[in-house]
């Protein structure tokens, strides 16, 4: 065969044996049940294991080796704030998303506040998943340009077809499906990928840490208390407060992981599914970052000239490195990953603008298969969208930290509406939304005219929503959900 045919066809059957197996689970979508919430009826491992693909996409593939590369490991101080944001959501948020049945996560700010700040908040996720997505599929193009040498467009148009095939046919229930099987193919690769690059420096992993260590790139903590703390990024406080406010954000408001969570037989299953998933991510990360200190290693002894572009680091290292056939597995897993956050961007999108806007504000008694048909050309036009933003989002720089800052400047103010609710029973709709919008516009303020990390910006734009709103609830007298005077 000729250099990396091989490769190709492992790529090849994967993507044409995936969007098959996806697209399988259409004929089971017969409600709006079956097709957002994969009927209740997934068990809460595979939800445990869809919740990890969720969060694992291309970003953190291949550019988590960067940081490692270039850093040190104290990215996992962010990740220990994901433990406690998990411990928050099972014991404040999934109690009120299990009182009756619910589509979206902004359902239950119709039911607290209105109709309004549920279209304010499903749209503002709308906007969020969007931009934050569209980042993502730049990751994905990247691959796939080192693979093929194709252009930016035709990378990204070919996995957005494929991956819209199956989720615009089989739903929530191939998403979760999919997650799994993508999960296990993805982390079988990094192991692989990891061995091989060991395997190729003398000594191993003794060696990799008698170099890596003397130069402080296998520290994990940072308790630096003195000037600059709001502005250094990977801190330990940083990263467990600004890891919880940010995962309670992602895990608890955003409809991208709560529809996975309703997805649960029931709040005991989600709980599980929800606290299970940590452990996976946490070791995940490990060996992520693990395998950025090898490359350093690596390139250091063979004085080999890293990329430009160092979220090319990883895939290109794979492409040219890697055993032929190997190479193709774990690029196949790092594709992997790309279409199961893909795919459950695409159907969530598709539920927030079916059952929050489209739905409600339709006058027209339409069966649940009319909405089920609607809802998959929903999903197409998403599609589309994707593309578009993905196309504009190519010189947003570095694409990790571009992603985790998008969402991490929206992602206050929607929890602090969510805490608003949860948390108070004097506060408004009225209050509530204008507290949103004064949140928003602080992280704007935040982001362009200050230097704090973007591991502050959740903790930063929760704080002030959440205040601005209490303080409103003096000032505005309104009448709320189940009472009949303004409090």
């Amino acid at each position: 065969m000729p250099t990396h045919a091989l490769d190709l066809a492992v790529i090849a059957a994967y993507l044409a044996g995936i969007t098959w197996f996806g697209a399988r689970f259409g004929k089971s979508q017969r409600t709006l049940g079956d097709y957002f919430l994969g009927g209740k009826t997934v068990p809460w491992w595979a939800i445990a294991l869809s919740i990890v693909s969720a969060e694992t996409s291309t970003l953190t593939i291949i550019s988590t080796p960067a940081l490692s590369f270039a850093g040190n490991y104290g990215f996992l101080q962010v990740v220990f704030g994901y433990l406690a944001a998990r411990i928050v959501i099972s014991s404040l948020f999934l109690p009120a998303y299990f009182r009756g049945e619910m589509f979206t996560a902004y359902e239950l700010m119709r039911r607290r506040f209105g109709d309004r700040i549920r279209r304010l908040t499903a749209g503002t996720f709308l906007v969020l998943r969007a931009l934050a997505e569209g980042v993502r599929v730049v990751a994905i193009s990247l691959v796939v340009s080192i693979i093929l040498n194709l252009g930016d467009a035709t990378s990204i148009a070919v996995i957005l077809a494929l991956t819209l095939i199956y989720t615009y046919e089989g739903g929530m229930t191939a998403v979760i499906w999919t997650d799994v099987i993508q999960m296990f193919l993805y982390v079988f690769g990094a192991i692989a990928s990891f061995i091989v690059i060991l395997h190729e420096i003398p000594g191993g992993w003794t060696h990799v840490a008698s170099i890596a260590e003397p130069l402080g790139k296998m520290q994990v903590f940072d308790f630096h208390l003195g000037s600059g703390f709001f502005s250094r990024t990977y801190t330990f406080w940083a990263g467990l407060i600004g890891g919880c406010f940010l995962t309670t954000a992602s895990h608890g408001t955003e409809q991208l992981l709560v529809q996975r969570l309703l997805a649960a037989r029931n709040e005991r299953a989600s709980r599980a599914a929800l606290l299970s998933s940590w452990v996976v991510i946490f070791i995940q990360f490990a060996l992520f970052l693990a395998i950025g200190t090898c490359l350093f290693v690596l390139y250091r002894e063979n004085h080999w000239t890293p990329p430009a572009v160092s979220d090319r680091l990883y895939p290109l290292y794979i492409w040219e490195h890697l055993p032929r056939g190997a190479a193709g597995l774990v690029i196949a897993a790092i594709l992997a990953a790309a279409m199961s956050n893909l795919s459950a961007a695409l159907n969530s999108l598709a539920s927030t603008s079916v059952m929050d806007f489209w739905k409600p504000l339709s006058r027209s008694t339409r069966s649940d298969s009319a909405w089920l048909a609607r809802s998959r050309h929903i999903t197409a036009v998403w599609a589309m969208i994707l593309f578009i933003v993905a196309m504009l989002a190519r010189q947003w720089g570095s694409l990790l930290q571009a992603g985790l800052s998008i969402a991490s400047v929206i992602y206050g103010s929607l929890l602090g509406v969510f805490l608003l609710g949860l948390l108070t029973k004097r506060v408004g709709e009225v209050a509530a939304m204008i507290a949103m919008c004064a949140g928003l516009a602080l992280m704007l303020f935040v982001k362009f005219e200050t230097q704090i990390a973007w591991t502050w910006y959740v903790v930063i734009g929760t704080a002030g929503t959440f205040t601005t709103g209490l303080i409103l609830s003096f000032l505005i007298k309104e009448t709320l959900p189940g009472k009949t005077t303004g409090a």
